[in-house]
């Protein structure tokens, strides 16, 4: 191997310039002893270069964001011409078989890092991603859709204090970028803790396929890909849409009151203070509340469940918001 490439060696596999490989993980059995594997595929370029991860399936419930690693799969684009790119489009493969966001013991794998060795089935995978896989990557791009029946205007949230991953954010271009504070155990907390830029795209709602916002994830990551000199010169770049919107500050409107609820603006729209936007029905038509924008902004998380609670959380709201560029 020429003295200019590192070695570079995952789940026990060394991956050479040039190589492929489709790895597992096998830490857990059914209760049927059949085992469990999460496929992990690695693609390194014949240039020496960064390595770059794409996750998806954290929760197993959000399929955009598998959909999203999947297509850099299928379309080849996770084949770089330098560097090396580990893919791993379904994080939390026991949800996945599922249908829903947990794993099997019922714990959220987003909220258990970084895991340790002897944990709870959870824990122990998150333990072995941020043991076999991270300390070998430069860069991480997770890919997440809104829980719940929400559903999320497309958007990087970033810790703006984060520059380096603020940087890769301007240049993935996302239609918004949203500044928000690390949750503790999560996976892009521990990114941040071991110095990896991170970066975290919501868009869409779980449970179901949206082509638009895999679209805007995939561009981006296409974007990120040219920027680090990784992408292949046959690949096309996508063209940068508008400038993002970034938002500062937001705030949930909760619902006054129970019933049936009718959104009756798109998730991604500006609205102005007062603007009718949905409304609250009982379903015996005696009763219907118009709800209105507290505030001028975008409208950047919709609930899209035909029935709330008094209370519950039906439009997320941006307070302030300015063009990527603009002095704060």
């Amino acid at each position: 191997m020429p003295k200019t490439f590192k070695e570079l060696t995952i789940l026990g596999t060394e991956i050479l310039p040039g190589s492929s490989h489709k790895l597992n993980f096998n830490l857990a059995k059914l209760y049927t002893s059949t085992t469990v594997e999460v496929p992990v595929i690695i693609e390194r370029g014949k240039k020496e270069g960064p390595v770059v991860l794409l996750t998806g399936g954290i929760h197993g419930d959000e399929i955009n964001g598998v959909e999203t690693v999947r297509q850099m799969i299928a379309k080849k684009y996770n084949k770089p011409a330098a560097g090396t790119i580990v893919a791993i489009p379904i994080l939390n493969i026991f949800g996945f078989l599922n249908n829903q966001r947990e794993f099997p013991d019922g714990r959220d794998l987003n909220r258990v890092f970084p895991g340790t060795k002897t944990g709870a089935l959870a824990s122990r995978f998150a333990y072995q991603i941020v043991n076999e896989i991270l300390p070998h990557v430069d860069y991480v791009l997770d890919f997440h859709t809104g829980g719940a029946q929400r559903f999320n205007a497309p958007h990087l949230r970033i810790s703006e204090s984060e520059t380096e991953s603020l940087k890769l954010a301007k240049i993935f271009h996302a239609p918004f970028l949203m500044y928000s504070s690390n949750v503790k155990k999560t996976f892009r907390a521990t990114c941040s803790e071991m110095g990896k830029p991170y970066l975290l795209f919501e868009g869409g709602e779980s449970k179901r396929s949206d082509k638009e916002i895999v679209g805007e994830a995939v561009d981006g990551t296409l974007r990120v890909l040219h920027h680090l000199k990784m992408l292949k010169t046959s690949i096309p770049v996508p063209d940068e849409h508008k400038e993002s919107i970034i938002i500062n500050k937001s705030k949930w409107l909760r619902a006054r009151y129970s019933g049936l609820f009718h959104a009756k603006v798109p998730c991604g729209k500006r609205v102005e203070k007062d603007e009718f936007i949905a409304t609250i029905t009982d379903p015996y038509g005696s009763m219907r509340f118009k709800v209105k924008a507290p505030n001028a902004g975008y409208i950047i998380n919709t609930n899209n469940a035909p029935l709330v609670y008094q209370g519950d959380a039906i439009f997320h709201i941006s307070i302030d918001e300015k063009q990527e560029g603009d002095k704060a």
